[in-house]
């Protein structure tokens, strides 16, 4: 019998072993605090969460998703697009606009999907997009998937990125970059970013995941920390946030629109459920 490819795992997963890179899922169990979680039945401290702020287990955001569950069901239905766009989530988005000082906002069902959605809807073949070597696996994913040329210049130096813009004879150019990169913590420079954009005729499209919540006045994010927001705003930023990985989009209304229209992530997945928008929404 000729050998199949499909008997190849074993010696790949032996691989993985051998270089210690094989990933294990631990079972995770909280503790009486946000900070304490029981792993493997083990007791620890939790250094690795995204929920930063300890409101995943808040008593009136548990309540305000139960309420919306009870009233709206515990699932979407079908795309936003189609039937799922719930009250419950058309009020978030419009939170999430005036939070951020955007005209508008469009809520995904995880910020993975936003990302390697939104590129592709953003630049195609004959674009160019410019990512810093250290954005999130997203953006990187979602700018192979736009078949754009790719032009990947070294963590924050702008100067390498802006020869790059220069020097690009692409009429639409794209900048992707972390607010705050994950690994390293470190935040990049948004006014410096933007005045790039301008000069370049670029769109920044900026991921925030690690900044909403905790920088700028009353957690309002990286552009909000940076005065870009609001009478500051520019329509050539957009803006990505997220609630503990669910994620919102925010910028331009032309933009926005855009995006709705053609990200393949938002038309062809089930919108998130509206409990998970109730608990966004509820005041503490």
């Amino acid at each position: 019998m000729t050998a199949s490819w499909l008997d190849d795992f074993d010696a790949r997963l032996g691989a993985l072993d051998e270089a210690h890179l094989r990933r294990r899922r631990r079972v995770v169990v909280p503790g009486e605090s946000g900070v304490q979680v029981i792993v493997d039945g083990r007791p620890m401290v939790a250094f690795c969460s995204n929920d930063y702020l300890g409101l995943a287990r808040h008593p009136a955001l548990a309540h305000a998703a139960r309420e919306a569950a009870a009233r709206l069901g515990v699932g979407a239905g079908a795309s936003p697009l189609v039937s799922g766009h719930s009250a419950a989530n058309d009020a978030l988005e419009r939170e999430l606009a005036a939070f951020v000082g955007l005209p508008r906002a469009l809520y995904f069902y995880a910020g993975y999907a936003a990302n390697v959605g939104i590129v592709p809807a953003l630049a195609g073949q004959g674009d160019a997009v410019f990512s810093d070597a250290l954005n999130h696996a997203c953006l990187i994913d979602g700018a192979r998937l736009s078949r754009a040329t790719i032009h990947r210049y070294a963590h924050a130096d702008l100067g390498a990125l802006g020869s790059a813009l220069q020097a690009s004879p692409a009429r639409r150019k794209l900048v992707i970059t972390d607010a705050v990169f994950s690994m390293d913590g470190d935040v990049a420079n948004l006014t410096d970013l933007l005045l790039l954009a301008e000069r370049h005729d670029a769109l920044l499209l900026l991921d925030d995941a690690h900044g909403f919540g905790v920088r700028g006045p009353q957690g309002r994010g990286s552009l909000a920390a940076a005065g870009l927001t609001g009478a500051g705003a520019s329509r050539r930023v957009l803006y990505m946030a997220t609630l503990g990985k669910a994620a919102g989009v925010a910028g331009d209304e032309r933009l926005v629109e855009w995006l709705l229209q053609k990200t393949r992530t938002y038309i062809f997945a089930t919108a998130a459920p509206a409990s998970k928008a109730g608990a966004a929404v509820a005041k503490m």
